[in-house]
């Protein structure tokens, strides 16, 4: 079911807004020091980015350190006064809200861990009910997207109309250069789904280390999103949580001057036309792949009408491996990602089987 949620524009809550929104700050607040200095640094890059720091910071182990508390919030409220910035923390239940409240913390959000629970969520929403502030919420820390979706209503459905979703990508059992899988194919379905709702990447949380975080960035703002959330410490080699992540002020500064903002429209005639043109071409290959996939299901059953008619079970494990090696030799040679074409293969066997289930039954 599509979402229906009624979404204030950021140029209209947030005067100054310019894209890319860009959020930073350390991922906890440690001392007013740190605070102050690494704001102040991060304020003479641009003082419309907006600060950000963990007060509260959910640990997955006890005895790890789990945000410095309430007393944080009065460190914030410093960054506020002797930098004008606005300011924005995580809240994963209603204590935390109504002491935000009261410390006049600007941007609440909600983070992966919370989103995923329903309850904690409506928690959050009833404790803001009446109260005009902007709330982000994280996508969930595995990758469903009915959590992330739910929670968004969920805090709309009190009142909040200065709404964002923050992409900070999944957890994956599988290896990969990322700290959390991108998966941009949720953001892109969040999209396509809520097409008004701004999305923020948050580069530090999907890479897991500052490497990465450059290309990452780029590549958010290449699939038109809102903002960057980067996490960013005066200095991040005694940090006392993600220290990996976290770039100084500097490196916060060289990264803005280089990325390239794109876009989303183009008004030169010759551009529209070409475009059209192009897109004209992928509406026809894909009436044609249609097709062959319609041809291909259709062999599909044929094949399961004689594998019962010789009571031959529906499986034939050797026959599908066989089949994918070779697909995946071909795609190799086309050029095409083994990872998607497996993918794919995967899914039209999967529709092949179920065809042939319903056939046997």
């Amino acid at each position: 079911m599509k979402p229906n949620i009624t979404i204030t524009p950021v140029c209209g809550w947030l005067q100054g807004a310019k894209r890319p929104l860009i959020i930073a700050g350390p991922c906890s607040a440690e001392s007013e020091t740190q605070i102050l200095n690494t704001a102040k640094s991060i304020s003479a890059i641009d003082a419309n980015i907006i600060f950000r720091a963990g007060i509260w910071k959910p640990r997955t182990r006890p005895n790890s350190f789990e945000g410095i508390g309430s007393i944080g919030l009065q460190w914030m409220k410093k960054v506020k006064e002797e930098t004008g910035m606005l300011t924005s923390t995580e809240v994963a239940n209603a204590h935390h809200v109504e002491e935000c409240l009261k410390a006049g913390i600007d941007i609440l959000w909600i983070g992966a861990r919370t989103t995923v629970n329903p309850f904690s969520v409506q928690e959050i929403a009833d404790a803001i009910k009446g109260v005009d502030i902007p709330v982000f919420v994280k996508n969930p820390v595995t990758p469903d997207m009915q959590l992330w979706i739910g929670a968004l209503e969920r805090i709309n459905q009190a009142g909040i109309t200065k709404i964002a979703a923050i992409h900070r990508g999944f957890h994956s059992h599988m290896s990969t250069p990322f700290r959390n899988d991108p998966k941009w194919e949720m953001a892109i379905e969040l999209r396509t789904l809520c097409p008004d709702l701004p999305i923020i990447c948050d580069p530090s949380h999907i890479c897991g280390n500052t490497d990465l975080i450059p290309y990452i960035s780029q590549k958010a703002l290449d699939m038109d999103m809102h903002g960057l959330m980067i996490e960013t410490h005066c200095m991040p080699q005694i940090a006392l949580s993600d220290a990996k992540q976290q770039l100084t002020p500097a490196q916060l500064s060289d990264l803005i001057k280089k990325l390239v903002v794109r876009k989303s429209n183009s008004q030169n005639p010759d551009f529209k036309n070409k475009l059209e043109e192009l897109r004209e071409s992928i509406n026809k290959t894909d009436e044609d792949l249609l097709q062959i996939l319609m041809n291909r299901m259709i062999v599909a059953e044929k094949i399961g009408v004689y594998k019962k008619e010789n009571n031959v079970t529906i499986l034939q494990t050797n026959r599908w491996e066989d089949l994918l090696n070779e697909r995946l030799s071909n795609a190799a040679m086309l050029g095409l990602s083994q990872e998607f074409v497996r993918a794919l293969y995967i899914l039209i066997h999967e529709e092949s089987i179920r065809k042939q289930n319903e056939i046997m039954n």
